[in-house]
């Protein structure tokens, strides 16, 4: 558009109707060209003159110029953009699979430029396929479904060992004798010049044609006790990885660009906080793309059957806990399928995870299931606990009793979260670390006894106090009955950690003998009647003798 002297404009080009005909007349205050290309408002051009002076209507279709002119005026246009003084319109391209919203974005006029729909596209065999993460278990398995299912024939699988990676060159010759060209390379994708060098190397025969982006790493732990060495440890492959992966083929052909991202970042993982965040960018990062027009699918796994590098650490404590929270293993057969179903959506983000809506039910009523899968089941709605409820069970209760009935609890909840079937097998008086503890099992323990008991412990509850003795005790202290002070407890709990040769070893018999001794005896007991004695005693009266004798010469330093 030409401006006059600054003063409005020349000629206006008009696709709209009503209110927004006038509008745009408006642009024309010294008179002009106003060329209507709409179809529902077309006004009458004596009229319209007469209205604004010096304003030229002339409504038209391009059809009118007849085919001659028509391929007049493409050739010139045609040239104009040889010569790059003509930019083509934005262009937003919508899968045909996702008609109604391209045409619902169109309607509401939220365009610029053109919207155009583009129909799926499969996996092109002569163009290279790269799976980052190739030779681990789940990417050898996304190759061989990808030559078989896909028709894919020009594979090149990277990953930080290449063909040193375990199994490398027995894969590449099965994906061989399945009909397709193997390249197996040692890459680090999260180093972007690497990638690079990488992706320039790609035969220009069989150019980049698809990604897919297996590749990942774990390093659990609280958040409270997280290092920057584990973020880093989980984004390098993940985040690093897919960015790299997003931006050097950006500008590239691509029919498919796909992301293993996990339901952990979608539900939430206790102690995977790195974890989650980094799946949760893949998701983010796979919306990007689609509402800028590239092919991208986020599919968020559950767990899969099969044994791994990311999985091998898993024990039967780790895998039952999942099942108890309704989450039921992939197969290689379901996984695959649900691989092919996520790539057919068209949609940005899927969720592939199998549910066990029984188990759900169980996990709702213990009050440990993930709020997203709360409307997957139905359970009777439950008051939530209050702070007493603890208090009310041991009020019914005699004193003596309340901290049998604690570390009865404390037991059974330990046993269910570590697969044992009776709550006998659990020792008082073990280290929950050296039962096989570690961050998930703790903060799934920590929220069995909270919704067992009303009360609301913090993250760290099972490290700060680390045995079913002490946390047992910690949960009657914070019911407001517990019948011990801390410090009294505290001692006992480490003096029952000590053996009696440590005693000897560490010097305290002589203390010992002068606190145990009855009063008003006269006569020294002799230190070999102390032991005797000492021996045969249960470590609860030993404490309790100890304690009532006031020990004011056993130090922390003296307790190991």
């Amino acid at each position: 558009l030409a401006t006059s002297e600054g003063k409005g404009l020349d000629v206006v080009l008009n696709a709209l109707a009503g209110e927004f005909v006038d509008a745009s007349l408006e642009l024309l205050p010294n008179g002009g060209r106003f060329l209507e290309m709409g179809k529902t408002d077309i006004r009458d051009a004596a009229e319209l003159s007469a209205e604004h002076p010096g304003v030229e209507y002339l409504p038209f279709d391009v059809t009118e110029a007849g085919p001659p002119r028509i391929g007049q005026i493409l050739a010139e246009i045609a040239a104009l953009f040889d010569a790059d003084a003509l930019a083509h319109s934005p262009i937003a391209t919508w899968d045909m699979r996702q008609a109604p919203q391209a045409f619902r974005h169109l309607r509401e006029g939220r365009n610029v430029g053109k919207v155009v729909l583009t129909a799926p596209r499969a996996i092109d065999p002569e163009r290279t396929t790269l799976i980052a993460g190739g030779t681990g278990g789940l990417g050898a398995l996304t190759a061989r479904h990808l030559v078989e299912r896909h028709g894919a024939k020009q594979l090149l699988l990277v990953s930080r060992s290449g063909l040193e990676a375990e199994g490398a060159e027995k894969l590449r010759q099965e994906l061989e004798e399945l009909g397709a060209k193997v390249q197996i390379a040692a890459c680090d994708v999260s180093d972007r010049k690497a990638l690079k060098k990488l992706l320039d190397s790609i035969s220009s025969e069989h150019p980049l044609g698809a990604i897919v982006h297996c590749a990942g790493a774990l390093a659990d732990a609280t958040v409270e006790t997280m290092e920057a060495a584990q973020v880093e440890a989980v984004f390098a492959p993940k985040v690093d990885a897919a960015q790299n992966l997003h931006e050097l083929s950006a500008d590239l052909d691509l029919s498919a660009f796909v992301l293993f991202s996990s339901a952990a970042g979608t539900l939430g993982g206790p102690g995977q906080a790195n974890y989650a965040a980094a799946n949760v960018f893949l998701d983010a990062l796979a919306q990007r793309r689609q509402a800028e027009g590239l092919p991208a699918t986020s599919i968020a796994w559950g767990l899969w059957q099969r044994e791994g590098a990311m999985t091998s650490g898993l024990t039967e404590a780790d895998l039952a806990r999942m099942k108890r929270g309704g989450i039921e293993a992939l197969s290689d057969e379901r996984g695959l399928a649900l691989f092919d179903a996520s790539l057919a959506a068209a949609r940005p983000q899927a969720i592939a995870l199998p549910i066990d809506t029984a188990a759900l039910r169980g996990a709702s009523t213990a009050g440990t299931l993930p709020p997203l899968l709360s409307g997957l089941v139905r359970t009777p709605r439950r008051r939530s606990a209050a702070t007493g409820s603890l208090a009310t069970k041991l009020a019914a209760l005699p004193q003596a009793e309340h901290e049998a009935f604690v570390l009865d609890l404390v037991k059974g909840e330990v046993a269910a979260v570590l697969g044992h079937s009776s709550a006998g097998e659990i020792e008082p008086t073990k280290a929950f670390k050296e039962m096989g503890f570690d961050s998930l099992a703790a903060v799934e323990l920590r929220n069995r006894l909270n919704s067992a008991t009303g009360l609301r412990l913090g993250a760290t509850a099972v490290f700060d106090y680390p045995s079913v003795v002490t946390l047992g005790r910690h949960l009657l202290t914070e019911s407001g009955l517990a019948a011990t002070d801390p410090v009294e407890a505290t001692f006992r709990d480490a003096l029952a950690r000590v053996s009696l040769s440590r005693l000897r070893d560490a010097g305290l018999m002589g203390p010992l003998r002068e606190l145990l001794q009855l009063e008003g005896d006269e006569e020294q007991t002799s230190e070999h009647t102390l032991i005797d004695e000492i021996d045969t005693m249960d470590i609860d009266d030993l404490v309790e003798q100890t304690l009532e004798g006031q020990p004011a010469v056993v130090g922390d330093g003296d307790l190991e």
